[in-house]
């Protein structure tokens, strides 16, 4: 009885931790290194801060924030088709309405962006910026941190008005910007 037992645990763990689905950070993974794409990963000491001069509220919105991931794909003549298939890869791992809430969306999905969370309204996780532009490329940024909320992100707009951002961090989003 045992045997049955630990064997339909066994299963089931196979069967969870096999999980095929696709998710954003699998496609980071997966893509990181491919042509076309550009890779940026950014920590809060990007801000340059003076955490003596912030609020309570400033103070416990920076804590909340672990970093960010960008991925970003450009558009150029020669890999029109293959931008065409990613676009469509990320639009579609971001209709999984239950893993991302999506809290905005503007333009159409040719060219467009949307905001979305992974998590509750008051636990939030992870943020993502998706923005697409069919004569340019597309953009996602991942905000990782933990429980994060809607408020906390307004605050850290005030944040980075206060901060002396490090653009060291950016360089290599400058082949985007051409």
């Amino acid at each position: 009885m045992k045997a049955i037992y630990f064997l339909a645990i066994a299963l089931t763990l196979l069967f969870f931790s096999c999980n095929s689905k696709p998710s954003l950070q699998k496609y980071f993974v997966d893509n990181q290194e491919k042509p076309g794409f550009m890779v940026v990963d950014i920590s809060p000491s990007i801000l340059n801060v003076n955490k003596s001069k912030l609020t309570l509220e400033q103070t416990k919105a920076l804590a909340s924030f672990h970093k960010m991931n960008i991925l970003a794909y450009k558009l150029d003549p020669k890999n029109k088709g293959q931008f065409d298939v990613e676009r469509k890869k990320v639009n579609e791992i971001l209709k999984d309405t239950v893993a991302y809430q999506q809290l905005m969306k503007f333009g159409n999905g040719k060219n467009g962006a949307s905001i979305s969370y992974i998590g509750d309204d008051n636990h939030i996780n992870e943020f993502i910026l998706y923005g697409a532009k069919s004569d340019n490329g597309f953009a996602v940024v991942r905000i990782l941190g933990k429980d994060m909320n809607p408020a906390d992100a307004m605050t850290m707009l005030s944040v980075l008005k206060n901060s002396n951002v490090d653009m060291k961090q950016l360089e290599s989003l400058k082949g985007l910007m051409k």
